[in-house]
């Protein structure tokens, strides 16, 4: 039994939510809430995939100057930079508190995995090869962390949800 009030049995989540709590990759919003439809931020995805790989030392402090030593982010964000998950917004800055869209995701994943060459063509007619994301994608799919969101489609540039983002590692 999972202590959100947000979190339904019958919910596509509710299996990523549980195995998420349990493997302490993320908590609630609150002590009650996990806010599933709540758009994830740079902040928590970095954390959650941080968790998901062990919460390992950075490699060397790199900072970035939007990033406070004590903020609960902290190690993740460096972590992340040091590993070339995510090199921050620009202008030497994380932006904490930026809305991830799904296509930075699976990016972010892909590029902790390793950046794994993937071949074939595009799974989703709204992705194009040309796009950042591209590989990232099939690679996603490729590897059944996700199967759009119905028609064939992606939706990269639409904002990832907590649900969504703890369904891909989950996945993992």
């Amino acid at each position: 039994m999972l202590p959100f009030v947000d979190v339904w049995a019958n919910a596509f989540y509710h299996n990523a939510v549980k195995w998420a709590l349990e493997e302490r990759i993320t908590a609630g919003t609150s002590r009650d809430t996990f806010s599933p439809n709540m758009e994830c931020t740079r902040a928590q995805a970095v954390t959650m995939l941080w968790a998901l790989y062990g919460k390992p030392e950075p490699d060397g402090y790199q900072a970035f100057t939007d990033v406070a030593p004590t903020a609960y982010f902290s190690k993740a964000a460096h972590w992340a930079r040091s590993k070339g998950i995510t090199a921050g917004v620009g202008d030497n800055k994380f932006g904490p508190d930026v809305p991830c869209t799904r296509g930075q995701i699976v990016t972010m994943l892909w590029a902790a995995a390793g950046r794994p060459d993937v071949g074939g063509d595009l799974p989703f007619n709204d992705v194009k090869e040309s796009a950042y994301f591209a590989k990232a994608v099939k690679w996603a799919k490729e590897k059944g962390i996700t199967a759009g969101v119905g028609g064939g489609k992606f939706a990269p540039h639409d904002p990832c949800s907590r649900a969504q983002m703890v369904c891909f590692l989950y996945k993992v």
